[in-house]
Parts: C-alpha cells; sequence; structure tokens
C-alpha cells in the first residue's frame, strides 16, 4: 500500500477504522471483479485501486444510523 494515497485517502475519511473498513469492502469487490473506478498508467494492487478511488471521489461510504424505538 502507497503511503502517499494512504495520507491523501486519511484527509478525505479521517477516522481510521472507517477507511479501514471501505477500503477493505471495496478490495474485496475489485477480487471478485469489479472494474476499477480509475485508470493508471502503472500496476496497482487492489488497495492503492481503492484508495486512489477514495481520493478522487469516485466512492463514498455512509454511516448506519439505527432507528429510535418509539417504545
Amino acid at each position: 500500500m502507497r503511503d502517499d494515497y494512504l495520507q491523501q485517502a486519511q484527509t478525505i475519511i479521517p477516522d481510521p477504522n472507517i477507511l479501514i473498513n471501505v477500503v477493505s469492502r471495496r478490495v474485496k469487490q475489485l477480487k471478485y471483479g469489479q472494474k476499477p473506478l480509475v485508470e493508471s498508467l502503472e500496476r496497482l494492487n487492489p488497495e492503492d485501486v481503492a484508495l486512489r478511488e477514495i481520493i478522487e471521489g469516485k466512492i463514498d461510504y455512509q454511516l448506519y444510523d439505527p432507528p429510535e424505538n418509539e417504545n
């Protein structure tokens, strides 16, 4: 994993736990055959592709907000 990509992605998703979850889910998708959303002249591993997608705003995340019980 490239350190410069990681630092740039951390400016977009500052919480390391959320960043790890977003990257790991996207890596699974890429390994199962989904096409990358970014182009690169160099050969990148799936982790770097996921980080580049975050940096370029191609993928986003949404936190789950459970509904409140009205009982």
